[in-house]
């Protein structure tokens, strides 16, 4: 189903969109849901090129691993620009193998020195969001300024990338070093999909990685239907500093609705007093309420 709905994705993006007219309602039900919590929440849904709604925009919002999805663009551009493959491999030592921060990769290969393709190190860090891939990874490319300086060429400006994984395990405080706003984030998987910045085979590739993603299953997805319907997305979650504030909770990506058309959605919580559970559950009810104003205007079938 996976494959089909993508396909179908992919036919329709060859194809103008029908636009639905911005909705107070769905802005005014979206308010509600977050009134009351102990977080700062921010939400962007952008939809034919155009933004439905904002909330919250105006703060800086710590990436944590949404920031892998930034990444892979400036990883895939490199390795189009540089004459380079998927299956050029490098080499994962053992002083790489960081302790402390997530990474199946190195629980896979505890004892290091051994090669890895780019492809695959870039599975891990987009589907599993390791740790220790990504910082290879920036590495290989320049550093996270090369990645900063990507995503600046691309004209999205309210976007902040400097730190590594490992700089922002060693002081919660430098979570905030990598920053963005809802709506900028929403742009750049817009910007993503609607341009050609590196070779279909490579966009396809970062496409499927998205859909694969093993995280945060209880954020975005949890609020849509289970079949004829696609959610493509990288998520963020911080630690809790001293007095017990989550930095960050995030979740964004695109949703492909049954009849091939999309919907790009960021959702970022962060200074969150409220538990991971409660996090997790705004994101999903944030998730059905959008995906519920599509559902009811398709239903319609009444273009702008």
């Amino acid at each position: 189903m996976k494959t089909f709905l993508l396909s179908l994705f992919l036919l329709f993006l060859l194809f103008p969109f029908f636009a639905f007219p911005q909705s107070e309602e769905l802005g005014a039900e979206l308010k509600q849901l977050i009134r009351g919590k102990q977080a700062t929440v921010g939400v962007a849904v952008i939809f034919n090129g155009s933004e439905l709604i904002t909330i919250n925009n105006i703060y800086r919002y710590p990436m944590l691993s949404t920031m892998k999805f930034h990444q892979a663009l400036a990883v895939l551009d490199y390795v189009n620009r540089h004459g380079e493959t998927l299956d050029k491999e490098l080499l994962v030592s053992k002083d790489d193998l960081l302790p402390d921060t997530h990474s199946p990769m190195r629980d896979a290969n505890p004892n290091g020195n051994f090669t890895i393709t780019i492809g695959d190190l870039l599975k891990y860090s987009v589907i599993r969001s390791d740790n220790i891939a990504s910082d290879i990874l920036a590495r290989h490319i320049g550093g996270q300024g090369a990645v900063n300086d990507y995503i600046h060429k691309l004209g999205i400006r309210d976007v902040s990338i400097t730190a590594t994984e490992a700089e922002m395990h060693e002081d919660v405080s430098n979570q905030y070093l990598n920053w963005t706003t809802p709506s900028a984030a929403a742009l750049t998987i817009e910007t993503f999909l609607q341009n050609k910045l590196f070779p279909e085979g490579y966009k396809l590739f970062l496409q499927r990685a998205m859909t694969e993603c093993e995280t945060g299953k209880d954020k975005l997805l949890a609020g849509l239907p289970e079949k004829n319907v696609l959610l493509a997305h990288k998520t963020g979650s911080s630690d809790r500093n001293e007095f017990g504030v989550k930095v960050a909770d995030n979740d964004m990506g695109f949703v492909v609705l049954p009849n091939g058309q999309y919907y790009t959605i960021a959702v970022f919580i962060m200074n969150s007093r409220e538990t991971d559970e409660v996090n997790a559950r705004l994101m999903a009810d944030i998730s059905r309420a959008v995906y519920r104003f599509f559902e009811e205007n398709l239903s319609k079938g009444e273009p702008n």
